[in-house]
């Protein structure tokens, strides 16, 4: 049931209309059972895999409550961990990683079978698992109280809008929501439509629009591509997944905030950003703050002392993490290593800058940057996420090296090329200009406050846009796939 589908805007249209007939713990049920119904209309065998996870963290957190003992407590985290952890490698990697050892222990001369399952994978196994860990170790930190509700808990876990995709909601954040009664506030309905009117003109006229190029550049042999067709294919692949991605949060924002429910901010202007770091703080901004504060911090201060190779250390483990979360593949993995080793680089080559600024101009001394300065920061750090987005979206490491060579010695501008690129330019330009705006403004929903006529004419080009360019092949959400 896709975001962009008329099944799910008649779904969602008998949702809405049974909350506002309901009371608040009736909402709450009614809420539950449409969003497993959501989730059994892609395949509902799924829902006892969702189940399991629900229940293992449910009664995980109440007996971390209950049981005095630090050591006893930490025993039912870590096997809370581990059951949740387990499920997800054995759906997501188990195939990748028995084929890896198959094939090293052959190289040896070892012969090796393991049994092979054709499985398929949970749609949003990721995000739930990790937004139930996310609770229980609150939980165990003594951050968050462990509810008593297992209906209550089941809607946190489930929750229809953001349950297959995200954003990464923390308990801290939802779950009063869900406890306690909603309200129903003046701007829920105007800040809606904007975030979902947003979300769908991002998803269908520049994810699905721009996936037909870059699907097609992707999947030509690449000695029949010249290195700017290559080139313009990462572009439209870098503003298919953002444009895809991002639209789903948003309308999951918008949707939840129709039913008086604010989620997570997941995406804020991440191509404007100057360095590796600030793009990770616009990107996919709850995980990259979930990987922060639950893997993070904690291996960042084993031990105690933290010094900075061991910041950089971590941070390069967290991100080859990451990599690895997104997929079971070595492209994956590289393209976390990648991001890793960037940030590590940035931030030392910073840090290095900085001492020797402090050297010449004396302590505290700060030079602002410029305005070109800032505009060069930016083109860099896209071209580098951009690099990025090579080894994410390439089917095999040796695509990315033969898409590379053509880059760097063919330098043909042909017929394809051109027009690619004038359709990237014309789907993703006037969203970029629109947040080169938003930037500098004081929220993220600003155009909500903008006299009407402005706001109009900005709602109206995003209806015009999804009514005269609609995608060629609606495709499923990116992000599905994690």
């Amino acid at each position: 049931m896709l975001f962009n589908s008329y099944v799910f805007w008649v779904f969602f249209a008998l949702v809405f209309v049974l909350y506002r007939l309901l009371p608040h713990r009736q909402q709450n049920y009614m809420l539950l059972a449409a969003s497993y119904f959501f989730y059994a209309y892609w395949d509902w065998r799924f829902l006892f895999v969702m189940w399991y996870s629900t229940l293992v963290d449910f009664y995980a957190a109440r007996a971390i409550e209950r049981v005095g003992s630090p050591r006893r407590r930490k025993t039912i985290l870590v096997a809370s961990i581990s059951l949740q952890l387990g499920l997800l490698g054995f759906f997501k990697y188990y195939g990748f990683f028995s084929e890896q050892v198959v094939e090293v222990l052959a190289r040896f001369g070892v012969p090796l079978s393991v049994p092979k399952f054709n499985l398929l994978l949970p749609i949003g196994i990721s995000f739930y698992i990790f937004q139930t860990m996310s609770y229980t170790i609150d939980v165990y930190r003594g951050q968050f109280k462990a509810t008593k509700s297992l209906a209550d808990f089941a809607l946190f876990v489930s929750f229809f809008p953001h349950l297959v995709a995200g954003p990464l909601v923390r308990a801290a954040k939802l779950l009063p929501q869900i406890a306690n009664p909603r309200v129903r506030r003046p701007d829920d309905f105007r800040e809606g439509l904007y975030l979902v009117l947003l979300g769908l003109f991002k998803k269908v006229v520049i994810g699905d629009n721009l996936a037909v190029i870059a699907n097609t550049i992707f999947s030509t042999p690449t000695e029949q591509l010249s290195g700017v067709e290559c080139l313009v294919g990462i572009y439209a692949f870098a503003f298919q997944i953002y444009g895809d991605f991002s639209g789903y949060s948003s309308i999951a924002q918008g949707v939840a905030r129709w039913l008086n429910i604010d989620l997570s901010i997941n995406f804020r202007m991440p191509y404007l950003a100057v360095s590796p770091s600030d793009f990770w703080n616009r990107w996919h901004i709850s995980l990259s703050t979930w990987f922060r504060d639950y893997v993070y911090v904690p291996l960042a201060r084993r031990g105690g002392r933290v010094t900075k190779w061991r910041l950089y250390s971590t941070q390069i483990i967290v991100m080859l993490l990451s990599g690895l979360w997104h997929g079971a593949a070595w492209t994956f993995v590289l393209w976390g290593l990648y991001h890793g080793l960037l940030l590590s680089g940035y931030r030392l080559y910073t840090e290095t800058k900085q001492r020797l600024l402090k050297g010449k101009r004396g302590a505290g001394a700060n030079v602002a940057p410029s305005r070109a300065g800032v505009v060069l920061s930016t083109l860099v750090m896209f071209h580098l996420v951009c690099f990025g987005w090579l080894l994410f979206r390439a089917d095999s490491m040796a695509q990315v090296g033969q898409m590379l060579a053509r880059i760097v010695t063919d330098f043909r501008v042909t017929p394809l090329a051109v027009s690619a690129f004038a359709m990237v330019v014309f789907y993703a330009g006037p969203l970029m200009i629109y947040e080169l705006w938003l930037d500098r403004q004081p929220d993220l929903l600003q155009l909500t406050r903008v006299p009407w006529l402005r706001r109009g004419l900005a709602y109206v080009y995003c209806v015009l846009m999804l009514w005269f360019f609609p995608p060629a092949v609606s495709n499923v959400f990116i992000y599905f796939q994690f």
